[in-house]
């Protein structure tokens, strides 16, 4: 679980709408082309230098987001950069790069510069609000609601209007919905978009998937899906999608469970089209659990230990294990007393919401990748994938642990209790591996992580509601968040498999000492800088201190 002030990724035209690339382009990851090297500026944040690190396929709007985030300004915030001249720096992935003694400085705009777009969005608003206004029965109200939400949505993003304005937005909506639930006593409003009176309408996937020939991805880059060292910044969300394609054909799971592979597309897209575009908990996050997953399959020779089934298991749990995260953790939907949180009497409700979702896009005839298993196998098959799903709630970690290192001294592939613990403790590592994978590539989600934590810790602050000190934007840092986390949960958690699987040191292990001692390293560095001006502060006072007569 580990985040940076880089590595933005952004969709590219090219790609087709079916869930892959076309057939001609040939997904190169392994290779260090100049084309994905990175580019870095220095920004001047309150007299220090900040480096933010971007890639060149960056969409400007992600940079802006990226450099609100980098200069504490609210990350909806429209904004300029400035040179130490005080001119003007265009914020693409062209502007020119500086040094840390030339740095930009970045300056929000007063509402008076926001343009034009922001008054015709809020004419179009208010028209809005007075159409809602005039509606009297319940069934008239819901399905306009849906429908202005619709055409919304599509104009902010035929239009390009400011994030900020969306979220005024959907807050005015949010207050709409308030007004008709208690007008007819309907569902308790919560965070969470999904809504099981929906009848699966969320689950569909709106993209229908045609016949084309079998992507295809370079021998590079399947070497290189078998590795934590995979880059997973440089792909769009189709060329993921593909990925995770190739990964059940190659485990064999296509032909032992007799997928339909057009369903499986199907389902993939739904998957995909069920994450939320939060900072942290996205499909880019499904991802890497999956490829972390798979990488073990191969690193740890699970085929030849597991079962084909078991394979299934492990991949669809990774896949589906964070399904409609609504961003706020178990902790603020129990103290919030959210509709989940009431739903599963605040047991693990996320990872609940995860599992019914999962389930419910599974129960779509076009996208039930099991639909030719028996159904008493499916049964089982289902069982399983809730144990792991629900083993990823973070409250659990002690007992799993605990129960895999009773086990793991005399393991036995033979006993179906010690493989299932296995597998619950294999999905929690891939979970919260990303200080595993290089640092170029891990950091990037420390800052994805912290930004979704402090929204959180903001939103709890205005609602009165307890903040954990680890989430609160003024406490914590990204050596603070990182040192306790990989000291006491990451290495322990990964030494105990070392046990069972002692090839995954060098790979695996390794690389979390070396990521905590460059935390710790960087800690030294911030504890010294906070002390250097106390101590100045403290001898001038000295100075000033009267003589005694």
């Amino acid at each position: 679980m580990v985040v940076g002030s880089s590595g933005l990724s952004v969709r590219a035209p090219s790609q087709n709408l079916c869930g892959c690339v076309r057939k001609e382009k040939e997904v190169n990851m392994g290779s260090s082309s100049s084309s994905y090297a990175p580019k870095t500026i220095y920004l001047d944040v309150d007299g220090k230098v900040q480096k933010v690190v971007f890639s060149r396929h960056c969409s400007p709007c992600d940079i802006k987001e990226l450099l609100c985030s980098s200069s504490n300004i609210p990350r909806n915030t429209a904004i300029m950069m400035v040179d130490p001249e005080g001119a003007l720096v265009s914020i693409d992935p062209t502007m020119p790069t500086n040094s840390p003694n030339s740095l930009y400085k970045v300056v929000p705009l007063s509402t008076g510069q926001l343009g034009e777009k922001e008054d015709m969005f809020q004419n179009v608003l208010s028209q809005v609000a007075e159409q809602f206004s005039r509606a009297f029965r319940i069934n008239e109200l819901k399905t306009e609601v849906t429908n202005r939400l619709a055409m919304l949505e599509k104009r902010v993003e035929l239009e390009g209007l400011k994030v900020v304005e969306i979220e005024k937005c959907k807050n005015d909506l949010k207050k709409l919905r308030d007004e008709m639930t208690s007008r007819g006593g309907g569902r308790v409003n919560c965070p969470c978009k999904y809504n099981f009176s929906d009848d699966g309408k969320k689950v569909t996937p709106r993209r229908d998937v045609p016949n084309y020939p079998k992507y295809t991805l370079s021998q590079e880059t399947v070497e290189a899906l078998k590795k934590p060292t995979f880059d997973v910044w440089h792909w769009e969300h189709n060329e993921m999608l593909s990925c995770l394609e190739y990964m059940y054909h190659d485990l064999g799971l296509v032909k032992e469970f007799n997928m339909n592979p057009i369903t499986l597309k199907r389902w993939l897209l739904a998957i995909q089209e069920n994450y939320r575009n939060n900072p942290f908990h996205n499909f880019r996050h499904c991802f890497c659990v999956s490829q972390m997953m798979y990488g073990m399959i191969h690193l740890c020779n699970l085929q030849e230990k597991l079962t084909l089934t078991d394979m299934g298991i492990l991949m669809t749990a990774a896949v589906c294990h964070d399904l409609d995260h609504p961003g706020y953790n178990n902790t603020y939907q129990i103290n919030a007393r959210t509709e989940l949180a009431v739903r599963y009497n605040d047991i693990s409700p996320l990872e609940n919401h995860h599992c019914a979702v999962a389930f419910q896009i599974l129960s779509l005839p076009e996208c039930n990748i099991f639909a030719n298993v028996d159904p008493e196998a499916f049964k089982q098959i289902r069982q399983a994938i809730i144990t792991l799903i629900l083993a990823t709630d973070m409250a659990r970690h002690g007992e799993i642990l605990d129960s895999f290192k009773q086990k793991v001294d005399n393991f036995d592939f033979t006993n179906e209790e010690h493989v299932t613990c296995l597998k619950m403790v294999l999905i929690k590592c891939c979970d919260i591996s990303n200080e595993v994978r290089p640092t170029e590539v891990a950091e990037p989600w420390v800052d994805c992580l912290l930004e979704e934590y402090f929204m959180q810790s903001d939103r709890e602050k205005s609602e009165g509601l307890p903040v954990a000190p680890f989430m609160d934007r003024d406490k914590v840092t990204k050596p603070t968040a990182q040192i306790g986390f990989i000291k006491f949960v990451l290495i322990p958690m990964f030494e105990t498999v070392m046990k069972l699987f002692p090839q995954i040191e060098e790979i695996m292990v390794q690389p979390l000492r070396d990521s905590r001692d460059h935390y710790e390293e960087l800690k030294q560095i911030d504890d010294a800088m906070t002390e250097t001006p106390e101590a100045t502060r403290k001898d001038s006072r000295k100075l000033l201190v009267p003589a005694k007569i």
